[in-house]
């Protein structure tokens, strides 16, 4: 019973996991720079409008993960040295397989998943001895314009202890006995072949520009682009107002940076750089634009005579040809002057806090000084009030005393003074003794 196609595969993978693979990746890996492939020089009048134009078709956004038919697998059988060869199989990344021969349907096998694994071995089932010859393995990719090809010979004999693989110096030769399947080996994992990454995140545009005397590695960037449709500028406000790239850039190629209006701050060297990462694209176009005087325009013709004009229209003042009274600078913000900012900013705040806090300090002195004064004022008052207090009743008692009027009327002085005493409101009597000692002694 013959055994299905995927199994047969996966067998033949795993007997000749000692065989000699063939890895074709890409030329090289992508570097961190970017080849120059354009450089000119521009030159253009103030106040016009600029297009460096910056264009290319290996740019254009496709999304090989949407299976384009930009990639294809097909595998090609030479008869001999200098003979002529034929295509067997072909097989494009969305899935399409093509048999060309007849016979060799449901013979010749290609993987399903080769463009998701980047296995693109070739699987015949039934070796023929018809089937000897040279075969090739070619990868294209017609987006990235990138084409790798892998070589293979095939030799058919009836023996099977001479079946097997080597490696003859240029290629690898597989030794198969007759009837038996054989699988010639074409790997390639290169992200360019699998859909591992997104295509769309592998794509990226940046314009620099170096004013006058700056290097190429400390130039100032002004755009990025990318193919998800991010952007970001950079630089002053009026700087990017005046800058711009179309909308469409990845759909058609075209990354070319208008400058509208034109001033003479603009003068220097301006990159733009394309890297796909995808494809393995590193390029990069220079421009030195170069910013001239806007022509005069010429004034308009007076009639002879008085040299006044017969339409009464004032002309213009001839002082303001003579040249520019205004001169633009641009200064790039940087990290140093927002640095500078936060410095000040800190500086104020940290016054406004030492300012507050002797006020505070200032306030409660003084009211200490007021408790201590009021407690002084206050202790000496109560001292004289105590010294003089019982002297002060009296005399208060006694001036109560005597502004009291009491009204009674009494039929003698004995009731009256029984009152007086049963009130309580008798006046002291000084009694002097020795006036009292006296009147007994004359007597």
């Amino acid at each position: 019973m013959a055994l299905p196609s995927h199994i047969l595969l996966w067998k033949l993978v795993l007997l000749r996991s000692s065989a000699v693979l063939l890895y074709s990746g890409p030329a090289g890996p992508p570097t961190a720079g970017s080849s120059v492939v354009s450089e000119s020089k521009v030159s253009w009048a103030a106040g016009s409008a600029v297009v460096l134009r910056c264009q290319s078709p290996r740019m254009v956004w496709t999304q090989d993960r949407l299976h384009d038919r930009q990639r294809v697998v097909h595998w090609d059988l030479s008869g001999g040295p200098g003979g002529p060869a034929r295509r067997l199989v072909d097989m494009y990344s969305a899935g399409e397989q093509r048999v060309y021969e007849p016979r060799d349907r449901g013979r010749l096998l290609l993987s399903p998943s080769a463009f998701h694994d980047g296995n693109f071995s070739l699987l015949i089932r039934a070796v023929e001895e018809t089937d000897a010859g040279l075969y090739t393995c070619n990868l294209h990719h017609h987006y990235c314009h990138l084409y790798e090809s892998t070589a293979i010979r095939l030799e058919v004999n009836d023996s099977p202890v001479a079946a097997g693989a080597y490696w003859d110096g240029e290629k690898e030769v597989l030794a198969v006995e007759r009837g038996a399947p054989a699988l010639l080996t074409c790997v390639n994992r290169a992200q360019v072949w699998t859909d591992w990454h997104l295509e769309e995140a592998q794509q990226v545009v940046h314009w620099d520009r170096q004013p006058p005397g700056v290097p190429h590695d400390r130039a100032d960037r002004l755009l990025d682009l990318y193919a998800s449709g991010e952007r970001r500028a950079y630089g002053s406000p009026v700087l990017r107002d005046r800058m711009a790239v179309g909308t469409d850039a990845f759909a058609r190629g075209d990354f070319s940076l208008l400058i509208d209006p034109l001033e003479p701050a603009d003068e220097g060297t301006y990159s733009c750089h394309l890297h796909h990462h995808y494809c393995g694209l590193h390029e990069r176009r220079v421009f030195h634009l170069r910013v001239t005087e806007p022509a005069a325009e010429p004034p308009p013709q007076d009639s002879p005579g008085n040299g006044s004009s017969h339409s009464g229209v004032p002309r213009p003042d001839p002082t303001l040809a003579r040249g520019r009274s205004v001169i633009n600078v641009i200064v790039p913000e940087g990290r140093a002057h927002f640095f500078q900012q936060l410095g000040y900013v800190l500086a104020v705040l940290l016054l406004f806090i030492l300012l507050l806090v002797t006020v505070l300090l200032a306030a409660r002195g003084r009211r200490r000084r007021g408790y201590e004064y009021s407690d002084e004022k206050h202790g000496e008052s109560w001292r004289k009030d105590m010294n003089a207090g019982e002297p002060a009743v009296a005399t208060g008692d006694q001036a109560l005393y005597k502004n009291e009027d009491i009204q009674l009327d009494f039929k003698n002085n004995i009731l009256k003074e029984k009152a007086e005493l049963d009130h309580g409101l008798l006046p002291a009597k000084n009694i002097d003794l020795d006036r009292e000692f006296r009147k007994e002694y004359c007597k």
